[in-house]
């Protein structure tokens, strides 16, 4: 089975795509709901800000961790 490394070009593009998803999603959760609309909403926003906000938080790790930062536990004496 082949490789599959997330390169720093594609962490980068996919940390843009889920800080845009964050900042939609987030926008559309905070709406307020139109109460004379009887149509319910469909789309759970506020949780898909959480979890595209998670992702992106990952993301920034991973390409810290492609750039040379490196968090190593304290060496033990």
């Amino acid at each position: 089975m082949a490789k599959m490394d997330m390169t720093l070009p594609l962490t980068l593009m996919c940390l843009c795509g889920f800080v845009v998803l964050t900042a939609v999603s987030g926008w559309l959760g905070a709406r307020p709901h139109d109460f004379r609309s009887e149509k319910p909403r469909l789309m759970p926003w506020r949780f898909i800000m959480l979890l595209s906000a998670t992702v992106t938080i990952f993301l920034i790790i991973h390409a810290l961790t492609l750039l040379g930062l490196k968090s190593d536990p304290p060496a033990q004496y």
